[in-house]
C-alpha cells in the first residue's frame, strides 16, 4: 500500500509540476566557439534573460585562450546574446571549456565548437559538470549521445508533449493499442520536425503553441466524457466507441504533425550542428521516442498500481487527472493566445 502511494504521489506531482513551468522548456544555455583564422575564434554565448546564469554566468575559456576585445551584450526575445573576439594560441584540442555558475542553475549548457580544418564538435554541461574537455579529435558519438539525452529531456521536461503523451494513455486500453497510437504520434512529429528543421515546411509559432495546448485540452475533454458514458452504462452495458478510441492513430497523427513543429522550434532554440544534422536530427528524434516509452511505462505502472491495491479508486484517480491535464492545458491555450 506505501508503494501504492508513493506512485500516485509521484503520478500527480509530475503532473502538476507543469503548472509552474511553460511548456517546452527546452532552453538550455548555448555556447558556440568559431575558428575565423589560425588565432582567432568568434565566441557566442545564449542564455535565457530569467536565469540566474543569465545575471552572473561567466565562460570558462581554455587554457590557451583569452579575450581580445570587449564583450557585446544585447536582448534577442528573451534571451541575452553575447558575442566576443578570443585569441588562442595553437591548438584548443584537450583543453578545457565551461560555464561559471551553471554549478548554481537547474539548467543545461550545449557547447558546440567549430575549428577550421576539422569536424564540428558538440559538448553537454550540467550543473554537476560544469566544465568539458575538449576532444581531440571528433567523435560521432558526442553528437548522437548530446542529441538522445536532449529528446529524451524534451519529453520528461517538455509538459505539454509529456501531458500529450499520459492523456493518450489514459484515453486507451491495451498496451498494443498505446504503442501504435505512439508510434503514430512519433511518425508525424519526426515528419513536420524534418521539414521545418530543412528547410522546407514553416508555420509561425505562437499559433503552433497555442494549438498544440489545445490538442491536450481535446484529449482530455474526451476522457472525461468517455468515463462518464462508461460508469452511466456499468459494466453490463454497451459502450460505443468515440471516434478518438476508434481512430486513435489518425488523431495522434494529426496532432503529432503540430508537435513536430514545437519540436523543431526548441531544437532552433538549440541549434545544430553543421556537419552533422542528420545524426543530430535521428537521435533526438530516438531520443524523444525514448522519452515517450519511459512516460507510457510510468502511467502503465500506476494504473497497474491501482488495479491491484484499491481497484475503486480508479474511475476517480482518472478523472481528476484528466481535470488536471484539462486545466492545466487550457491555461497554455489562454496564455498563448493573449501572448
Amino acid at each position: 500500500m506505501k508503494a501504492f502511494l508513493l506512485a500516485i504521489g509521484c503520478f500527480f506531482g509530475l503532473l502538476l509540476s507543469g503548472t509552474a513551468a511553460h511548456a517546452d522548456e527546452l532552453r538550455p544555455a548555448y555556447v558556440e566557439l568559431n575558428q575565423i583564422s589560425q588565432s582567432e575564434w568568434a565566441l557566442l554565448w545564449k542564455v535565457s534573460a530569467r536565469s540566474r546564469l543569465g545575471q552572473t554566468g561567466e565562460i570558462i575559456l581554455p587554457e590557451a585562450c583569452r579575450p581580445a576585445a570587449d564583450a557585446k551584450r544585447r536582448f534577442v526575445d528573451t534571451n541575452i546574446l553575447t558575442r566576443q573576439l578570443i585569441r588562442c594560441s595553437g591548438s584548443i584540442a584537450g583543453q578545457s571549456i565551461g560555464l561559471k555558475g551553471l554549478e548554481l542553475s537547474t539548467t543545461d549548457a550545449l557547447v558546440r565548437i567549430s575549428p577550421l580544418d576539422e569536424d564540428t564538435q558538440t559538448l553537454r554541461l550540467t550543473p554537476d559538470a560544469a566544465i568539458a574537455t575538449i576532444a581531440r579529435e571528433d567523435a560521432i558519438a558526442n553528437v548522437a549521445w548530446t542529441y538522445t539525452v536532449i529528446g529524451v529531456e524534451h519529453i520528461v521536461l517538455g509538459f505539454d508533449h509529456l501531458l500529450f503523451v499520459v492523456a493518450l494513455v489514459l484515453l486507451l486500453k491495451g498496451g498494443w493499442l498505446v504503442a501504435k497510437t505512439v508510434t503514430a504520434f512519433t511518425l508525424a512529429h519526426s515528419i513536420t520536425l524534418i521539414g521545418s528543421t530543412l528547410g522546407y515546411l514553416s508555420l509561425p509559432s505562437q499559433p503552433v503553441e497555442a494549438i498544440i495546448a489545445l490538442s491536450i485540452v481535446f484529449l482530455a475533454v474526451e476522457i472525461v466524457k468517455a468515463q462518464r458514458q462508461q460508469k452511466l452504462l456499468g459494466p453490463s452495458g454497451t459502450y460505443q466507441l468515440r471516434l478518438s478510441e476508434r481512430f486513435p492513430w489518425i488523431v495522434a497523427f494529426l496532432f503529432g504533425l503540430l508537435h513536430g513543429f514545437g519540436f523543431a522550434g526548441a531544437l532552433a532554440e538549440i541549434g545544430l550542428p553543421q556537419t552533422d544534422i542528420p545524426m543530430a536530427l535521428l537521435t533526438f528524434n530516438l531520443g524523444v521516442e525514448i522519452g515517450q516509452l519511459i512516460i507510457v511505462a510510468i502511467a502503465f505502472a500506476v494504473l497497474a498500481l491501482i488495479r491491484r491495491f484499491q481497484q475503486s479508486w480508479l474511475y476517480p484517480a482518472k478523472a481528476a487527472t484528466s481535470y488536471a491535464i484539462g486545466i492545466i492545458a487550457t491555461y497554455w491555450f489562454l496564455e498563448r493566445m493573449i501572448a
